[in-house]
């Protein structure tokens, strides 16, 4: 980072700093985090064969990010958008499955613990997928309420999986229904998040929503249904933007809409289809597995109809919110995530980091990202149009060559320029392993079931 860019990080801040100060009060958080959603599935990205009006008009109003990361798959994901770390630092693998005893260690602290430290009401409402047992549930993990699916709506009873039990749908700790209409948890999740909105109205609150959708099985209710030009994966993209615009209208019904940051992003890339214009999908740490879109809006505070091209990801949310909120952020471990305000508050600033590290299902560091660079140690296989349940292992065995690619000028990861630039290949060598031992000698357990 130049001197430049250090001095125009740094006003940013104080900026931003400044305003919040003045403001009245610190903001209330709603993070809406879609199971399986592409890059470009939605209008704002790019995608013209579904309706995405509420997208489209949240997008206009608030900012864009292009460059925004999460992982190959679902529970490592949800890792790092809690904990401010890579996955492999808190010890949570690609997915958990229901015979898994371990989730998410309590000692841990979660974006929920963050904002109560301000008095915030706190709920989760969807999909945890960081442990089923009873000490790894979303209300040992900050969150004053919880209704949802512990983890993958696919991972129900089934004749070939008989040792699973039914899918549950929890309220708090208790399963109150099990094999739940999914058709319906869209719709439920919405009115559920609402009316945690109007009852806590007159309080900061954060609604921290990972829906089921889009994940398989798919389904939508019968006002979605067979209604998209693409089908049923259409139907439930335009069912969430259904959700987006109910929980936007319970905001401005109850006066609230100024006061509120609405975060909206996804786990992880597409299932089983395409990530075009990026290569790869679910399961890959090519651009297409990893690479989400990111919408944030807060009127007033972040700039409308702007974009962000800047690296940033899931794991910056943590820090984010407790510069947001005015809590104190964990001082007594490593955190890998950074706080963006600076480019949620002028999308021309300088990068807040310029590094992301790419790990696979199976907790391989695969690539790095610096700059418009990224480095592939080994260039990973591909899963092509079906992703692996296996949580990227079997893509993770076929690996091939270093792999080096300008994501500026290369966003589909077409055009390995490895020999041309052996100096960059050799830094960003350097770098991953410096930041992969940092990481693995740092690294935390994973919490375990108590007997």
């Amino acid at each position: 980072m130049t001197r430049i860019q250090k001095l125009t990080l740094a006003i940013g801040y104080l900026l931003f700093s400044a305003t919040l100060s003045s403001a009245q009060a610190p903001p209330n958080i709603v993070l809406i985090f879609v199971d399986d959603m592409g890059y470009a599935d939605i209008g704002p990205f790019g995608n013209d064969q579904v309706r995405t009006p509420h997208l489209n008009k949240f997008a206009a109003e608030g900012m864009k990010f292009t460059s925004f990361y999460a992982t190959p798959v679902c529970s490592m994901s949800r890792a790092c958008l809690l904990t401010g770390c890579y996955n492999v630092r808190v010890s949570i693998p690609g997915v958990l499955f229901p015979q898994n005893n371990i989730g998410l260690h309590t000692n841990e602290i979660t974006l929920a613990e963050i904002v109560k430290q301000k008095g915030y009401a706190t709920c989760a409402i969807g999909k945890w997928h960081l442990g089923h047992h009873p000490e790894f549930l979303p209300t040992r993990q900050g969150f004053d309420h919880y209704f949802g699916i512990p983890y993958s709506n696919d991972m129900g009873k089934k004749p070939e999986r008989p040792d699973y039990p039914p899918l549950p749908l929890i309220r708090g700790e208790t399963t109150i229904e099990t094999e739940p209409d999914q058709s319906q948890l869209t719709r439920r999740y919405t009115e559920e998040a609402i009316q945690f909105i109007r009852t806590n109205r007159d309080k900061p609150f954060f609604v921290y929503l990972p829906h089921t959708m889009i994940h398989f099985p798919l389904a939508a209710s019968a006002n979605f249904k067979d209604k998209s030009k693409m089908g049923l994966i259409g139907d439930t993209i335009e069912e969430i933007d259904w959700s987006v615009g109910q929980v936007m209208d319970a905001l401005k019904s109850e006066n609230l809409d100024q006061k509120t940051l609405v975060i909206f992003t996804s786990d992880n890339g597409p299932a089983r289809r395409t990530a075009l214009p990026l290569r790869g999908n679910k399961g890959t740490t090519f651009e297409g597995g990893v690479r989400e879109p990111c919408i944030m809006r807060w009127p007033g505070k972040i700039p409308a109809g702007t974009t962000c091209d800047q690296i940033a990801g899931n794991i910056d949310v943590l820090p984010t919110l407790a510069k947001i909120v005015g809590a104190e952020p964990p001082r007594d471990r490593a955190i890998d995530g950074r706080d963006i305000t600076p480019l949620m508050f002028d999308p021309k600033s300088g990068p807040v980091r310029d590094t992301h590290l790419y790990f696979n299902g199976a907790g391989q560091l695969q690539a790095i990202r610096s700059g418009e660079w990224k480095l592939f140690l080994s260039l990973p296989g591909e899963p092509g149009q079906k992703a692996k349940a296996d949580g990227g292992k079997k893509a993770a065995k076929a690996a091939g060559p270093i792999g080096l690619f300008n994501l500026v000028h290369d966003i589909g990861e077409t055009k390995n320029v490895a020999a041309d630039h052996p100096d960059i290949v050799s830094r960003l060598k350097t770098l991953a392993a410096d930041r992969e031992a940092e990481i693995k000698t740092n690294q935390r357990p994973a919490g375990t079931k108590s007997e």
